[in-house]
């Protein structure tokens, strides 16, 4: 970017920046010296299961609501309309389904690991396998979630690139191994706060700076950037409110409903109906959030009218535009425009903090733990904060590989969320849904929806590349045009636009149907190759692993029937076996869990609950 452009912070700027670090540190330091010293696993990784439901559905929103959203949405509403609004529709279902089924599967098994399910249901190679494409799925989108305020902020402001990233991804580093799980719902909690406030001030500055509310209506309405409900069900479309608020429910159960960071959230909760309530608390606060990016990004729209910075921003992206916006807005209001940096840093901090946490816990319990059994509390304590440490060092290594995507950063993580948690929630759907489901089809399942998702995902940026960039948007409108004219623009404007055929076609499927469609791909294949293999016996199944879907479903059928079609009945445990213990449990029925390659007794033992007659136990929680 050319100096004469670039906004510089004043020394208030950046004492609020110095003084958001300075406190997320101080939480990781207060709860590494207070309580019990962050010295077991179970307080470290799992905050004792001693969280309530406001600190834990604040800390949800923060995980969710990362520095690629601040920037991402505001970019994408300023380029192409308030569309991606309609993704709100999808909050609702992506919160209730995770609230009501999710959560209460997970919660009662007692898990530290989502993938400890995995095990129980199946067997400990499906187990690994999901574990290791978690661990691949956080580690690119901490990449994301660090490299973007970093390489907007160097843009726009000339702060040192490399610098930043090192700011950022050590001080999250330094918080999450000292404080644990505690420390990292905390820090989030104070950082949706500043996150919230930063997205503030832009917005009321900003609505001033543009000439009031009825102006800034008027100039994104004559620029049409207010999008009508597009019912259009081509599912090569871009954002539709079909590949929103549908492909947008898949992308939310991906995210709320199996994904590590948010269950691990739930799990620490103090009891079940703290984690369901945390879920509600959820979905008002991100409404709010999608409403701040989206108005942050129409108000931007009516102070530039569309104009391309790329010039002088010496970058093509829209993102560096957003901070841009930011920073010539506050521009001369001492301590706002490092508010909003803050804001911007908060979000980042508490995304990749939650990976940090989230990934160490499932390679200790996943992947060490099962082969050290006899490993001491305190050696695994500190291996715990050593793997915390280790993926912060490796989140800086993935920064680094980020800048050769040539997406918005928004595209970018949903992309990353569609292609691989997909599959993931595709395997705990197969297992939770489909009680015929075996191992063999799990692991072939996952399988094939990962080589799908990455042939599509490869695909698209490879056709995406030869297409040329879209012109700037402008305020203006030329001539008022009645319907027939407009249809008629519209219509010739479709008409020069190439479609895509055959395999191009199949690349141009839009990422929001990604999640979606890949989890269809690991169900569909997990249930065809269980069948050809011999599906699972209802004796043969870990008690309290099923949801009884198809029981709810078909409700109208009549019980005799609904018992063979749907294996409703309980599995292999009486009502009474409830007051019994899992030891008792196993005794008087050894045909409980899963025999192709399942589980041991033993291995289960350690985190089964207490209770296992999931049917019967949802039928009066539900």
């Amino acid at each position: 970017m050319d100096p004469s452009n670039q906004k510089h912070f004043t020394v208030a700027d950046y004492v609020i920046f110095a003084v958001l670090l300075a406190a997320s540190v101080g939480i990781g330091l207060y709860y590494a010296l207070s309580g019990g010293r962050q010295r077991t696993t179970q307080e470290f990784l799992m905050a004792d299961r001693s969280m309530h439901c406001l600190p834990v559905s604040l800390s949800l929103i923060a995980s969710f609501q990362s520095a690629v959203a601040i920037v991402g949405v505001p970019a994408e509403i300023y380029t192409h309309g308030t569309q991606y609004w309609f993704i709100g529709c999808a909050y609702f279902l992506g919160l209730i389904i995770p609230a009501h089924v999710f959560i209460p599967v997970l919660y009662r098994l007692r898990l530290s690991s989502a993938y400890q399910y995995l095990e129980l249901r199946f067997s400990k190679t499906v187990r690994i396998c999901g574990t290791l494409t978690f661990i691949f799925q956080m580690v690119i989108y901490m990449g994301v979630c660090v490299y973007t305020p970093a390489f907007a902020l160097n843009a726009v402001t000339g702060f040192e690139l490399w610098g930043t990233v090192l700011a950022t991804g050590l001080v999250c580093t330094l918080y999450t191994t000292m404080g644990g799980l505690k420390a990292v719902i905390w820090t989030d909690v104070f950082q949706t706060v500043v996150m919230f406030a930063g997205q503030l001030a832009v917005i009321v500055v900003g609505v001033q700076k543009a000439g009031g509310v009825s102006e800034v209506w008027k100039k994104v309405w004559d620029g049409n950037r207010i999008s009508g409900l597009d019912l259009n069900p081509d599912p090569t479309e871009r954002h539709t409110f079909w590949t929103l608020g549908v492909g947008g429910v898949f992308l939310m159960l991906s995210l709320y409903g199996v994904n590590q960071a948010q269950v691990q959230r739930y799990l620490s909760s103090r009891t079940e109906r703290e984690a369901v309530r945390s879920c509600y608390m959820v979905f008002p606060s991100l409404q709010l959030a999608l409403a701040l990016s989206c108005i942050m990004g129409l108000v931007m729209f009516a102070r530039y009218c569309g104009e391309d910075f790329s010039d002088k921003l010496g970058s093509s992206s829209r993102d560096a535009m957003v901070i841009y916006f930011v920073m010539d807005m506050l521009q001369g209001l001492p301590g706002l425009p490092g508010l909003f940096v803050a804001c911007l840093f908060s979000a980042a901090l508490s995304t990749i903090s939650s990976a940090f946490n989230s990934l160490a816990t499932v390679t200790m319990e996943d992947l060490i733990k099962p082969r050290f059994p006899s490993m001491t509390e305190e050696r695994a304590t500190l291996l715990s904060k050593a793997l915390a440490m280790s993926y912060g060092l490796l989140c800086l290594a993935m920064a680094y590989l980020t800048h050769l995507m040539g997406d918005s950063v928004l595209q970018v993580a949903l992309k990353i969320f569609g292609m691989v948690g997909g599959p993931i929630l595709g395997l705990f759907c197969l297992g939770m849904f489909f009680p015929w489901a075996n191992s063999c089809g799990a692991l072939v399942g996952l399988g094939a929806g990962l080589t799908v998702a990455f042939w599509i995902g490869i695909g698209s940026i490879v056709t995406r590349s030869s297409g040329s960039r879209p012109l700037p948007p402008s305020c203006s409108v030329a001539l008022p045009m009645n319907n027939t004219t407009a249809a008629i623009h519209t219509a010739l404007s479709n008409v020069t636009q190439s479609s895509p055929s055959g395999l191009k076609r199949f690349y141009s499927l839009s990422y929001m149907w990604y999640s979606a469609f890949n989890c269809f791909t690991v169900i569909l294949i997990g249930l065809v190759i269980s069948f050809l293999t011999g599906p699972m016996r209802e004796e043969d199944v870990t008690p309290g692993t099923i949801y009884p879907l198809f029981g709810k479903l078909l409700c109208f059928l009549p019980e005799h029937l609904r018992k063979k079609l749907c294996c409703v009945t309980p599995l292999g445990q009486s009502i009474s076996a409830r007051q019994t213990s899992p030891t008792q449990q196993k005794e008087s029925n050894g045909q409980a869990f899963p025999r192709d390659g399942g589980a041991s007794q033993e291995e289960t033992e350690s985190f089964l609950p207490e209770a296992h007659s999931p049917f019967v136990e949802y039928e009066t929680a539900l």
